[in-house]
């Protein structure tokens, strides 16, 4: 088990004169005394988005394999609503001891670009801990659809405008990222139905509710292994080890629609650097055991390989890409 064990104030002794400032003193102290030993209770890890998505699944990853080694339970707290911004807005207000940490994808540098006001800047409210691990999105579709390629899709799409829809998790999401970059760099009059999370988003998409939608390996590969879903293509520059049949969208004839992100985790900007130190020693020492790579892989993730002091130049990359697909796009959330 792996501690932080944070510095010892020296006792000192005290004369009369000194008592009242040492009184004050002494709160300050109980929190250093407290802060000591971490963990030494439980810690919340806030998803901001619903069950079953690849923020979700990766951030139980992480939380058993962080109860392990650490001694304490990290528990997984899903606070859904706003592409995000709920959960993210709550974890900025927690204390900055440790015990909230935020996992959350790519979306988490869009929200700003989207929403007209957001009660967050993650830029200086947060400071990451790990960008640990990437994927991308999976273009499928219901299997009562008409069609078995990308061309199939654009070629129905195109001779039937405003006709089909596609569902995402959430404004903002990788899903709803790359779906518009399908949607503006091919012309396509297609219609956006966000849901609150993955989960829902693929569950209509079998229903063929919304018969289109661009989604996460994780919350899809086993969907497409069963049937339920047809899988056209995989934004990304190599196809996935877990749907080798499925070309890339390069392959497919659509290389400009390429779409990798990653999940990550934050913690409230002024947390311990020993604490940031040690939950980023053991994540990057967890995505490097080969049983994780091969669960990983499984669920179409790789580990990212962003040191942490890369993490904001990463950031700051990814904001100016996606931001130009959202004013390129128009979007603004409701």
């Amino acid at each position: 088990m792996t501690n932080v064990k944070l510095p010892r104030r020296q006792v000192l002794h005290l004369g009369a004169g000194a008592l009242g400032a040492g009184a004050l003193a002494l709160p300050a102290l109980s929190r250093i005394a407290q802060a000591q030993i971490y963990p030494a209770r439980p810690v919340r890890m806030v998803v901001a988005f619903a069950p079953g998505g690849q923020t979700d699944t990766i951030a139980r990853v992480f939380a058993q394999q962080l109860s392990e080694r650490l001694g304490k339970q990290f528990f997984v707290e899903n606070v859904v609503g706003g592409g995000g911004a709920i959960g993210i807005g709550r974890t900025v207000q927690a204390a900055r001891d440790g015990y909230t940490v935020l996992v959350i994808d790519t979306s988490f540098v869009l929200i700003p670009h989207l929403q007209a006001k957001v009660s967050f800047d993650p830029f200086k409210d947060f400071d990451p801990v790990s960008l640990a691990v990437t994927t991308t999105q999976v273009l499928t579709v219901t299997p009562s659809l008409p069609v078995q390629t990308v061309r199939d899709l654009v070629a129905l799409v195109r001779a039937n405008p405003g006709k089909y829809s596609y569902a995402t998790p959430g404004i903002g999401t990788p899903g709803h990222m790359t779906a518009e970059l399908f949607r503006v760099s091919l012309g396509l009059d297609l219609v956006n139905v966000p849901f609150t999370g993955a989960g829902p988003a693929i569950a209509s998409t079998i229903g063929g509710h919304t018969p289109i939608a661009f989604g996460s390996p994780a919350s899809t590969i086993p969907q497409v292994n069963e049937g339920k879903l047809r899988a056209l293509g995989v934004a990304t520059r190599a196809r996935l080890p877990a749907l080798p049949a499925v070309p890339t969208m390069a392959e497919a004839g659509f290389a400009d629609i390429e779409g990798d992100f990653w999940v990550g985790l934050f913690v409230p900007a002024g947390t311990g650097g020993d604490i940031v130190a040690l939950l980023n020693r053991e994540i990057d020492s967890i995505v490097a055991q080969r049983a994780v790579q091969e669960r990983l892989a499984a669920l179409g993730f790789e580990p990212a390989g962003i040191r942490l002091a890369d993490s904001a130049a990463k950031l700051a990359s990814d904001d100016a890409k996606w931001s130009k697909v959202i004013r390129a796009a128009g979007l603004r959330a409701e």
